[in-house]
């Protein structure tokens, strides 16, 4: 059942954590902040803030729940229906909570939307190579 659960929960939970103030400075945005930068071989500076990286995980999060979403059985439907929640909870914080108005959370929650429908679309298609009709 632990598979099931769906991995994109981990950015809102760790969104929710640093929005909630218990990890970041206090009245400046910590997602502006940087986690890291290189001198690329142009001379220019790349930097990556916590916003970025956060952003980055949530990426690969959504590649892996692509995967489990190419699963059959019973067991996807339970999925289907927990990464449309996780997006539900994502929609409801961006509209009600103060802290998700943010441009960071918006692309967090277009991920889990991204999830949803890919999950839904490839459980459609993979359904309909496995109709026959016998004539």
């Amino acid at each position: 059942m632990l598979v099931n659960v769906p991995m994109l929960v981990v950015p809102l939970i760790i969104f929710n954590i640093v929005g909630f103030g218990l990890i970041g400075g206090a009245g400046t945005d910590p997602w502006a902040s940087e986690v890291m930068s290189v001198t690329m071989i142009s001379g220019e500076l790349w930097t990556m803030s916590l916003g970025d990286l956060m952003i980055t995980l949530s990426l690969f999060f959504l590649f892996f729940e692509i995967i489990k979403a190419t699963r059959i059985g019973a067991s996807s439907i339970v999925d289907h229906l927990l990464s449309t929640f996780v997006f539900i909870a994502y929609l409801i914080e961006f509209l009600t909570v103060g802290y998700a108005a943010h441009a960071v959370f918006f692309i967090l929650l277009t991920i889990a939307l991204v999830d949803v429908v890919a999950g839904f679309s490839i459980s459609i298609r993979s359904a309909t190579r496995d109709v026959s009709f016998n004539g």
